[in-house]
């Protein structure tokens, strides 16, 4: 009887719509990506300096999206052209997480 329960509990959970998350939704959530991005990543990435992605540019982000958020943290990690590691930023690697999904988020 318990295995017939959570199967229905499982197709219960599978037929509820799914909400896409914004920028909003995600900083709601985790405001401290939100707060990340204004404080630091802005700089560059609201205007494109450098050829930075700008927020919310779905087409600039694109390939970005698609190599996921460990491959984006190992770049925010390490630093690419002219962005320093960790985006110049002593923010923790969480709050740096935080950060490019609050990003991504932004450009779904």
């Amino acid at each position: 009887m318990l295995n017939i329960a959570r199967i229905a509990f499982a197709a219960a959970l599978a037929s509820l719509p799914v909400q896409q998350a914004t920028a909003d939704t995600l900083a709601s959530v985790n405001p401290a990506g939100e707060k990340l991005y204004k404080s630091a990543c802005v700089v560059c990435h609201a205007s494109g300096v450098a050829n930075a992605p700008k927020l919310g540019d779905k087409q600039a982000w694109s390939p970005f999206l698609a190599q996921g958020a460990d491959a984006l943290m190992v770049t925010v990690l390490k630093g690419k052209g002219a962005m320093p590691p960790r985006g110049g930023s002593a923010a923790d690697e969480a709050t740096l997480r935080a950060a490019v999904e609050y990003m991504m988020a932004a450009a779904r």
